[in-house]
């Protein structure tokens, strides 16, 4: 359970429910987990009415998870900032900011908002459970292997007390992760601050593995490999976000490209491709951009509508925009954060420029190498370190 930038979980996902004016997505390998359990519950007495009743019980605990990531999503919005969607996926749910909160204490309010949703559903269901009788025993598993038996309210608080436990561990992408760095952001920079939150999260990683490795079973093992990647995944994403701050949009564009007109045909694209290396195409009308054509679109055409088909057919308008002049790491979210990977750059409602997640990753490799030149090449004692132009730094038409 957790919040993050990007479209990734997206693809192969669809909807299912709009809730606050939040579209929910459940990802097509969910299905194969509600497949999984219907099996797990009705092997053991070959009960379809037992399977049934697991699944129902599986589709309430994600409910649960629903209503977690909907605490997220309502303390962003407080603060400005919009949730694309939630998409239920097997390991849990997950929604998707637009930007991350640019303040600690925002990003704490924003992580710890989902665990204190699981709170207070457990804190119901405890005066629930206490005004009917109090908690019964834990079923005999040599009897009823699939817990069925224990009463649903008291099922419901153990998985809302095991949200909150889960969540309050210290790595990402769980949300003490985000609230580890959200202190550490306090007293630190950002990026410094999110890799020690990583190490963290790297370290109870390995410890969980080796549990899982000497026994403490395949599903531990899982959910280190779940963490680690989920540490090293905010560490690069906090080194980007530094290594472009305070660099506009403008540094980091593409500035040679060629346009589309919603009347040319797919022909004029695909003979675009052959001449040159340019493979996603703004679409241009009355000196305004109306669309984006990309070559994943481009094949999809082709193989419906054949080269003679108009681009304003399969152009893409769900893109954004960004001003030349803003600061890249803020486009940079918003372009992670929507469904099309590259954007148009406007200057006084002009086109002049694409940027993509590739080129702004070009820069920040070419800046690193000429920094990490000016650190190692040796100079005579005394002299000066050389003017040497970092890209990015300087003028760019």
């Amino acid at each position: 359970m957790g919040h993050l930038l990007g479209g990734a979980v997206m693809r192969w996902s669809f909807r299912i429910a709009r809730i606050a004016g939040i579209d929910v997505y459940m990802h097509v390998t969910f299905l194969l987990l509600l497949g999984y359990f219907a099996v797990q519950y009705y092997a053991p007495r070959q009960s379809v009415n037992d399977a049934l009743s697991g699944v129902l019980f599986i589709l309430a605990v994600f409910g649960t998870v629903v209503l977690h990531e909907l605490g997220h999503a309502l303390a962003a919005r407080r603060y400005g900032i919009e949730t694309r969607d939630i998409t239920l996926l097997p390991i849990g749910g997950v929604a998707r900011l637009a930007r991350i909160p640019e303040e600690p204490k925002q990003e704490l309010v924003v992580a710890v908002a989902g665990p204190l949703v699981n709170v207070v559903i457990a804190a119901a269901l405890l005066v629930v459970i206490l005004a009917t009788g109090g908690f019964s025993p834990l079923p005999d598993l040599a009897q009823d292997p699939t817990g069925l038996s224990w009463p649903f309210a008291q099922r419901m608080f153990a998985v809302n007390v095991g949200l909150v436990l889960f969540n309050a561990i210290p790595a990402f992408p769980m949300d003490g992760g985000r609230v580890l760095r959200a202190f550490l952001a306090m007293t630190m920079d950002y990026a410094q601050a999110t890799n020690v939150a990583a190490l963290v999260g790297q370290g109870i990683a390995f410890l969980f593995g080796v549990w899982g490795l000497f026994g403490g079973g395949l599903m531990l093992v899982l959910i280190a490999l779940f963490v680690w990647i989920g540490a090293a995944g905010e560490a690069s994403v906090a080194q980007m976000r530094a290594a472009i701050a305070g660099i506009p949009v403008r540094k980091a564009m593409i500035v040679e490209f060629a346009t589309l007109r919603p009347t040319d045909t797919l022909r004029s694209m695909a003979d675009h491709i052959m001449d040159g290396y340019q493979q996603d195409f703004p679409v241009v009308e009355n000196e305004k951009v109306v669309g984006v054509l990309r070559m994943t679109d481009l094949l999809g055409g082709l193989q419906s509508a054949g080269l003679d088909a108009p681009v304003r057919d399969f152009m893409r308008t769900d893109f954004g925009s960004a001003a030349a002049g803003e600061p890249l790491d803020r486009a940079l979210s918003r372009l992670h954060a929507g469904e099309c990977p590259v954007m148009p750059v406007i200057d006084r409602d002009r086109l002049v420029g694409l940027l993509t997640p590739e080129n702004v990753g070009e820069l920040v490799m070419i800046r690193d190498a000429v920094r990490a030149r000016r650190r190692t090449a040796p100079r005579p004692v005394g002299a000066p370190p050389a003017a040497e132009a970092v890209p990015g730094a300087e003028p760019r038409p």
